[in-house]
């Protein structure tokens, strides 16, 4: 058989494919923080199912006396470390997709991704100030302008893209630390 004449077209790698996206507008932003409602629902849920098994345990053993509250909720209700635990629960699932694979579920449906200005992801640190200074979304409203990123993006150094849908397709949720492995 003979050999095909093959031009070598330069394929770009992925973080290059990332880099060139257009930033995301205020509704798409708004379409996967409502998807993002109720996954994170469901992940309260169960949290919430573990806590009441965790105070029935405890109060079993004889750790705590639940003689003073109405019930199990009423005593979560005014615990802080419920609170805190549910905070942590809420952190851990923005921080957790956001760095690990740019895309929460809700981003995932609506092909957008958090990325750094060169395409990588970004750290749990940036997921922390990203969620810090995001002012429960009201944040987004500086997408209205133009081509300008929102005030937690701005803040933890990122930006919020709009994948083609070649790219949203891509099944590998390893994240990009493969790309790591590259600039070794």
């Amino acid at each position: 058989m003979a050999k095909r004449n093959q031009k070598k077209v330069s394929k770009k790698t992925l973080q290059e494919q990332y880099q060139t996206c257009p930033r995301a507008n205020l509704f798409k932003r708004l379409g996967a923080y409502i998807y993002d409602l109720f996954a994170l629902a469901a992940v309260l849920m169960f949290s919430v199912i573990f806590a009441i098994l965790v105070v029935i345990i405890i109060n079993n053993m004889g750790l705590i006396n639940l003689d003073a509250y109405q019930d199990i909720a009423d005593y979560l209700s005014r615990s802080g470390v419920f609170a805190a635990y549910l905070t942590l629960v809420i952190v851990g699932f923005y921080g957790y997709f956001w760095s690990k694979g740019g895309q929460t579920i809700g981003m995932k449906a609506w092909r957008l991704r958090v990325q750094n200005s060169d395409g990588s992801n970004i750290g749990f640190t940036q997921a922390l100030i990203r969620m810090a200074t995001s002012a429960f979304g009201l944040g987004n409203l500086l997408v209205l302008m133009k081509n300008r990123n929102a005030f937690q993006d701005l803040w933890a150094e990122c930006e919020v893209v709009v994948l083609t849908k070649e790219l949203s397709t891509w099944k590998g949720f390893k994240g990009m630390g493969f790309m790591d492995e590259d600039k070794k």
